[in-house]
């Protein structure tokens, strides 16, 4: 899929670090719909063999491959932070690997809408055109940082860095057209997620018809 090019109906995900976008995003799919995550297949790109390894030590070096083959990703963390050149040369080799795949399982997606979970979608600027919605998944910063320092062993002060490369929690609220609030536990998400998976399914088959009579 193109920047441009939106499918009938689909939805963008995304949220902060530690916000719970994959928990959401799964939900979601055990409703029917099609996901999409753009996080699973940058790791898979990079994991053993994954294709984007080659390009990755061409550029960066043998030093950045782990014994098995997969992307040392603590090392690569610590340069792209402090470097912002080589934070622009990874994106350069992981971002077309990224569209491209991304095209190829939403054109296989076979559920009534699609769902691409994307962690940077606001800070990429490409989306909003790509998709007919964005929904964020919202917790309290502070909730994000407990949830990644126990969940990913890091301080809170590289979590802290790491939320800092994102856009701000406002920022991202004020580029998403839904909202789903994750601070309370899988009981006070369910029905915010099944409202509007309903509407989602409105919206698609609305968008559905609307086609048909434009043939």
């Amino acid at each position: 899929m193109e920047p441009g090019q939106a499918l009938a109906f689909s939805v963008g995900l995304t949220g902060g670090i530690g916000s719970g976008k994959t928990t959401v995003a799964d939900m979601f799919g055990a409703l029917g719909a099609s996901l999409v995550d753009t996080d699973a297949i940058a790791h898979a790109l990079t994991a053993p063999h994954g294709s984007a390894m080659p390009a990755i030590l061409a550029e960066f070096g043998d030093g950045f491959a782990t014994p098995e083959g997969a992307l040392d990703r603590a090392k690569m963390r610590e340069l792209v932070f402090t470097d912002p050149g080589a934070r622009a040369r990874l994106e350069g080799i992981l971002h077309p690997r990224i569209r491209e795949a991304t095209a190829a399982a939403a054109a296989i997606a076979t559920g009534p809408y699609v769902i691409f979970v994307v962690p940077l979608l606001i800070e990429s600027g490409t989306w909003r055109e790509r998709v007919t919605r964005i929904l964020a998944v919202d917790c309290p910063e502070e909730t994000q940082v407990a949830r990644v320092m126990a969940r990913n062993n890091l301080s809170e002060t590289q979590v802290r860095a790491i939320m800092a490369a994102q856009v701000t929690r406002a920022q991202r609220l004020a580029g998403a057209d839904d909202v789903v609030l994750n601070d309370d536990g899988l009981a006070a998400l369910t029905p915010q997620v099944e409202r509007l998976h309903a509407f989602y399914m409105a919206e698609a088959a609305r968008l559905a018809a609307s086609t048909m009579r434009g043939l």
